[in-house]
């Protein structure tokens, strides 16, 4: 493992959903659930649920770019949400499920700013790709029922049928790049 690990922070949605899937990835060290984007400093799930903090609810990955590069991870991060819809995931609605990146640095805006140019150009979504790009300032990690929450209530109705076919599908388009 390459001891120049990397930071890549995301909101595609509900963050239980982007945890269990970039849990699976390949060269991701650690992924933490939690909230940035916003003005309230160390707000509480309830606050962002609310809508008014403008907080995202996001994951932050550890990576090793040596295993997987950010553009794979913008890869994944693409093709496992709907960066078309604006505040919104499925049923989730919400400027806390807005789709989002948060760049640690100028290469990583860059790398964001290429990746959504080349979906649009493949034209991967028939509407316009609306992620935020946006400097990275501070994140706040979630309580902790929040972490691993996937693995950890499989049978509660929102991972059955929300975060497991999301699972599922990345599993299906990724699966060379599984741990």
């Amino acid at each position: 493992m390459s001891k120049d690990l990397q930071k890549a922070t995301l909101g595609g949605g509900c963050f239980w959903c982007t945890e269990a899937i970039y849990l699976e990835l390949k060269g991701v060290v650690d992924v933490k659930p939690g909230y940035s984007g916003g003005h309230v400093k160390n707000p509480t799930y309830k606050q962002v649920c609310d809508g008014t903090t403008g907080h995202a609810e996001v994951v932050q990955i550890t990576f090793d770019p040596e295993v997987v590069s950010y553009s794979e991870i913008l890869e994944v991060f693409f093709m496992t949400h709907d960066p078309t819809t604006l505040n919104r995931q499925g049923n989730d609605v919400g400027p806390q499920y807005r789709s989002a990146i948060f760049y640690h640095n100028e290469e990583q805006k860059e790398v964001a700013e290429s990746v959504i140019g080349l979906f649009e150009k493949e034209e991967v979504y028939s509407k316009p790709i609306v992620t935020e790009v946006t400097e990275f300032e501070k994140f706040y990690i979630a309580e902790d029922y929040h972490i691993n929450y996937y693995a950890r209530n499989k049978t509660q109705g929102y991972c059955q049928f929300v975060v497991a076919p999301k699972l599922e599908k990345f599993k299906k388009i990724f699966k060379d790049q599984l741990k």
